[in-house]
């Protein structure tokens, strides 16, 4: 099964989208926005990016854990990995984001 996004309002009103793995996974988590329009305009800009490798801002937190950002042509980022372990998990994750960003299956849960 491939992946699909899930777009939902938090509890002060904001709207965020998630990108599930076939797996149910979340493998990008996107930011806060206020209008529900901007969060499925950041869904069109994963479908568009997700597959370009140089989009991929590979990253380390401050405790050690990797971790990537999905970023637009314009270098503004569009989602967030989780944090991982190793960089080879990483690497993964991103494969993983190439992989089901480009799906059209969008579950509104707003």
């Amino acid at each position: 099964m491939s992946g699909w996004f899930e777009l939902s309002k938090s509890s002060d009103g904001q709207h965020r989208f998630v990108l599930k793995a076939g797996n149910g996974e979340i493998i990008l988590t996107s930011e806060l926005y206020a209008a529900k329009a901007s969060a499925e305009n950041g869904i069109t800009s994963v479908q568009t990016n997700s597959p370009n490798e140089e989009r991929y801002e590979r990253k380390t937190a401050s405790n050690g854990k990797a971790f990537f950002n999905l970023k637009a042509a314009n270098h503004q980022v569009i989602g967030t990995s989780q944090m991982y372990a190793s960089e080879a998990s990483r690497e993964t994750g991103i494969k993983s984001v190439q992989a089901n960003g480009s799906t059209k299956v969008v579950k509104d849960l707003s």
